[in-house]
This record gives structure tokens, C-alpha cells and sequence, in this order.
């Protein structure tokens, strides 16, 4: 039975592998391992390790990392603490495949310690570009010590080989978190407002807004901006969703409580919604906002409109319902505004998404049921002269 590692660090990260989770765990010629890190074990985010258990998952390995610290030392710090937790973890599991998804600190500590443990590693949504996060580099990197790679577009696969990797092993069935789009039965209004204790109103917003790590500035002025452009619209209720352990996100989570308590009645603000109740949030709201991929991603696919806000995401496919703005206060205004525009919305229920259409899940799980194993700790690179097959 083929022993397969699934890595989870974030509450969002698990909510895009839940659908692959439940495919690897319903296979009976499979064995599904956790290994669950970073947030997921911090008190300040949550302790979504119960969501994970609730949802009747066992959790082979816990990896702590101390995130009381975002300084960029800190998060440092908290990158060597992991990789030596992942060494003694895997050693202790023996997989077979681990798989990790994503660009995130804690993925790259998963990351190396698989290379010197010499397991094949398998890299979930490579190959895609953020131009103003260190996650750019760690997300290349881990296609570099990976052995096998499910991308979401095509343009991506086309980066992931440009990097050397081979094509036989580089296989496009989109994004496994639209899955969950498909699956899940979402929250009907009246359920949703339940579910977060906060009554909506007739225009909603959806606030996810990260740190831009690459950006020597601090954190706090184009929160200040985003803010200010917020309380322009003084008839919508806004729920936040908190910022992920990057540096200065304790900045932005700060600033966030003190607006939701000069706002009572009319802003949330949530660590974590999990995933039905964050995609409820995104099926009820006129206009996604912030910096997340899940403006990029899931937004689109539930025909929403997003405001993109500055660099994080610089470089990833868009959809058509999606406004790119800078970091000003007036230029978050204008973009709203156009996203809640009539002849905006109108054009909604034609869009496309750019990262498939769902079923990734699936199909992932699949190729890393029956792909072989042998010889493939030995990668050569791909040269780019050689025909790159579809």
C-alpha cells in the first residue's frame, strides 16, 4: 500500500487539499498521512488542527514552529525550527510521496527536509508567479526539489519545464480548489449569517489582505489606505478575514481589530472561516478585496468580482472579473466602485476561470497512485531545445 504524506501548514492551504485529502483516504489501495505545521498549531491562529480532526482526519505528525515572532528573523527562525521537525517526522513515517502545495516558509522546510531524506516529493499549483512575495523564490525552489508537479494552467506548466523539470512529470488538471466549489453545498444566506454571528447587509465585501513581503515598507501605511477606502462605502458590512504568520502580518491583524471595534454592527473580523464558510462568504458578497489568491482563483469561479490590491499577486493569471489597483486610497475606491458597477456586473456570468474547472482532485490522486517511483530521485534537467509535447 502506497504510503502518501500530505503537508498542511495554513487553514487555507487545507481547504484547497480537502478534496484531495478525501480522494487519497476513500482509496483502499492507499494510505493517507498528515503531517500538520505552522498555523495550524498556533493558539493566535486558531488551533485549525481541530478543524482537521473535526472533519475526521487523523493527524499522523504535528511539526511545531514558533510564530510569536514576525520579524523577518523570527520567521527565519521558525524556518530552521521546521525543517529539523519535518527530518524527524518523516524519518518516523517513511512515505512513500510527500505532497505539498503551494509557496509558503513552512513548504520549503517540508521541502528540504524530503530531499535529504531522499522521498520523492509531489508540488501542488508550481510554476505560477508573485512578484512581491518571497513565496516567488520558495515556490520555485520547491519545483526544484520536486519530483512531480500539478499545476492549474497550462502557462504554468510551460514555466515549470522552462526550470528544467520534465514534461512527463508535469501534468495540468487546474486547481485543486475549485473541487470544493463543485462538492460543497455552500451556505444559504440566512445559514451563513448564523454560522458568523453577524447580520449582512445589501452590499457586502469580502476583505482578505496580506503582507507584500518583498516591500521593505512597513505593512501598515497601505492597510491605512485600504481602511480609508472602506469607510468611503459606509453602507456596506465588511468581513475580514485575518493575514497568514508572514512578516508583519500581526501589524495588519492589529489594525483590523481596531477598525472592527470603531465599526460594531457593520465589520467581522474571523482568523479563520474554514472552507464552506469562506466560500459561503465569497457567494454572498458583492466584491472580494484585498491581496489573496483566492480572489484570483475562487472568486471567479463563483462569477464575484475582485479588487486585486498592489504586487502580492503580480504576475498570476487573471480573469476578467478582476480589477487590478494600486495601494491609494483613491485608487481602491475607483476600482471598487467599477467592480460594483451595472455594466461590471453584467459581464459576471460569463466569466471563465483561468484554473480549470474543477475534478484536479481526483486526477492528482491518480497519478500519485499509479505513477512509478523507480529512478526518479535521479532527475536530469530538461533541456528546452527538446520538443515539449502537450
Amino acid at each position: 500500500m502506497r504510503k502518501i504524506c500530505v503537508v498542511t501548514g495554513t487553514r487555507a492551504e487545507y481547504g484547497l487539499l480537502l478534496c484531495l485529502l478525501k480522494e487519497i483516504k476513500s482509496d483502499s489501495e492507499l494510505q493517507l498521512q498528515i503531517v500538520a505545521t505552522g498555523m495550524h498549531l498556533a493558539a493566535r491562529f486558531g488551533e485549525t488542527y481541530k478543524v482537521i480532526e473535526s472533519d475526521g482526519y487523523q493527524i499522523d505528525e504535528r511539526v511545531p514552529m514558533d510564530l510569536s515572532d514576525d520579524s523577518t528573523i523570527g520567521v527565519t527562525q521558525a524556518l530552521g525550527q521546521a525543517t529539523q521537525g519535518f527530518a524527524k517526522a518523516f524519518d518516523r513515517l517513511k512515505p512513500d510521496v510527500i505532497v505539498v502545495l503551494g509557496d509558503r516558509y513552512e513548504i520549503l522546510a517540508a521541502a528540504q527536509a524530503a530531499m535529504i531524506a531522499r522521498i520523492p516529493l509531489a508540488h501542488i499549483h508550481g510554476g505560477e508567479a508573485t512578484e512581491g512575495l518571497i513565496d516567488e523564490a520558495i515556490r520555485h525552489s520547491v519545483t526544484k526539489m520536486s519530483h512531480f508537479h500539478f499545476v492549474a494552467a497550462e502557462p504554468y506548466r510551460h514555466r515549470v519545464i522552462q526550470l528544467g523539470e520534465d514534461p512527463k512529470h508535469v501534468f495540468n488538471f487546474g486547481a485543486p480548489g475549485l473541487d470544493n466549489i463543485a462538492q460543497m453545498k455552500l451556505l444559504e444566506r440566512k445559514e451563513f449569517e448564523s454560522s458568523i454571528e453577524f447580520e449582512l447587509g445589501k452590499k457586502n465585501f469580502l476583505v482578505t489582505y496580506h503582507p507584500v513581503t518583498l516591500n521593505k515598507a512597513s505593512a501598515s501605511e497601505p492597510m491605512h489606505e485600504l481602511l480609508a477606502a472602506l469607510d468611503t462605502f459606509a453602507d456596506a458590512r465588511i468581513i475580514f478575514t485575518k493575514p497568514n504568520s508572514d512578516t508583519d502580518g500581526k501589524i495588519i491583524a492589529d489594525l483590523i481589530d481596531d477598525y472592527v471595534k470603531k465599526s460594531k454592527g457593520r465589520a467581522i473580523a474571523h482568523t479563520s472561516l474554514g472552507q464552506l464558510r469562506y466560500l459561503s462568504a465569497i457567494r454572498h458578497s458583492d466584491v472580494v478585496i484585498g491581496n489573496s489568491s483566492s480572489g484570483l482563483i475562487e472568486a471567479p469561479a463563483l462569477k464575484k468580482p475582485t479588487v486585486n490590491i498592489g504586487d502580492r499577486q503580480r504576475g498570476r493569471l487573471v480573469a476578467s472579473s478582476v480589477v487590478s489597483c494600486g495601494e491609494t486610497k483613491a485608487e481602491i475606491v475607483q476600482a471598487i466602485e467599477q467592480s460594483l458597477s451595472p455594466s461590471f456586473q453584467s459581464k459576471l456570468a460569463k466569466v471563465d476561470s483561468p484554473y480549470g474547472s474543477g475534478n484536479a482532485s481526483r486526477r492528482i490522486k491518480e497519478q500519485l497512485k499509479s505513477v512509478s517511483l523507480d529512478g526518479v530521485l535521479m532527475k536530469k534537467f530538461f533541456d528546452l531545445k527538446q520538443e515539449i509535447s502537450p
